[in-house]
């Protein structure tokens, strides 16, 4: 017999994050008064000695003056092409999921699009979808806490799960795995249909366009974020009935862009909206299997090239290369063409940095970004 979505207190949510109210509700216990951040070596250190990343955080510094312009240069070059990508993957969701819709974004990464999702659909159709942000962690599962308050709260709800892009899809097979569990626990089927605006690596049946490009959102943390942390599970501190935490960092306030990227955005919802319609009609009426996971067979290739023992330790696509170059310990960066004019942000920051780049022919991505061995599996 099935355990019952009823079983359990569950509390009710915090108000966390800079979002406007009615953008988003964080499903999120609030551990902003806890010390859990350690510095990038030693935080690399111990996630490579066996350490779950989701037992700490990167300390989040204060994006220094040249992050800051590489966001708002972004964000000038690319809103345009977020908005469309937003506004397919919107119109996508509305055919598929009706009026029934309640978007569930996968924090960190998922909210701000997520909102962008909202946003859209509220201008377009004047319907005020529901929408939440959530925890989904690696090697752990989805805050199954969480989905039990919305599906009590919206007992009819016919969930899209919402993320930024996919990498190799990891968080995709992560939500897979998550919604088999949560039919077998409970007997309630949950679609893993994942929305996405950029899916490169074609893990994703829902998304705004395949092409490698970069996401504004990804040159930033939390201050494009709602000012919040990447999301947290420790046994010490999250409790069998409570969510999953995060940080709220209030004290980043005046840093924040989180609304001035969405906003960008969001003026040319308009522009784009006829454009956006036609191209998810033919996305809709595409024939054959959407998903073939073919950026996982590259980066199965570039394991093998290389002699990395860990997978994870390759960050494909101009967005998760991005983070490796901002907080993670690079080792080097693969492109596939020097001239991609996708790739100016990441040959900036590698420069920067003085992490080499070599041209890697025949990548599904733009690029790829490989994290430091810190055991020596490589030379």
């Amino acid at each position: 017999m099935s355990a019952s979505i009823f079983d359990g207190k569950i509390a009710s949510p915090s108000v966390m994050g800079s979002y406007k109210p009615n953008d988003v509700v964080f499903l999120l216990k609030d551990l902003s008064n806890v010390a859990l951040e350690r510095g990038t070596e030693d935080r690399e250190e111990a996630i490579q000695s066996g350490t779950h990343y989701s037992e700490m955080l990167p300390v989040e510094y204060r994006p220094s003056e040249a992050y800051i312009a590489l966001f708002h240069k972004t964000l000038q070059a690319t809103a345009r092409r977020v908005a469309l990508a937003a506004a397919v993957v919107s119109e996508q969701t509305v055919r598929k999921r009706g009026s029934t819709l309640v978007l569930v974004s996968l924090a960190r990464a998922g909210t701000p699009i997520g909102v962008l999702i909202r946003r859209y659909i509220k201008e377009r159709y004047d319907r005020d979808v529901p929408h939440y942000s959530i925890s989904i962690i690696r090697g752990k599962g989805i805050d199954e806490n969480a989905l039990k308050y919305i599906l009590r709260t919206h007992p009819q709800a016919d969930i899209q799960f919402v993320d930024g892009w996919t990498g190799k899809g990891a968080i995709r097979k992560v939500l897979i795995d998550a919604c088999d569990s949560f039919e077998q626990k409970y007997g309630i089927r949950l679609s893993d249909d994942l929305a996405v605006l950029a899916d490169p690596g074609c893990c994703s049946a829902t998304f705004g366009t395949r092409e490698d490009f970069l996401i504004p959102s990804a040159c930033l943390n939390s201050t494009v974020s709602g000012l919040m942390s990447r999301t947290v599970l420790r046994d010490d501190l999250i409790g069998p009935d409570d969510y999953h935490g995060a940080k709220y960092y209030r004290e980043w306030e005046k840093d924040d862009l989180s609304n001035v990227f969405i906003d960008a955005i969001e003026a040319y919802f308009e522009e784009v909206r006829e454009e956006a319609g036609e191209e998810a009609e033919l996305l809709m009426e595409a024939t054959g299997d959407p998903v073939t996971w073919k950026g996982e067979q590259d980066i199965r290739r570039i394991q093998q090239d290389y002699g990395i023992a860990d997978i994870n330790l390759i960050k494909p696509g101009v967005g998760e290369t991005t983070r490796v170059l901002l907080r993670r310990v690079p080792w080097k960066i693969l492109v596939n063409d020097p001239d991609n004019p996708n790739l100016a942000s990441i040959l900036l920051l590698a420069r920067d940095r003085g992490v080499p780049v070599e041209v890697y022919p025949d990548l599904t991505y733009s690029c790829c970004g490989i994290i430091k061995p810190l055991k020596g599996e490589t030379d």
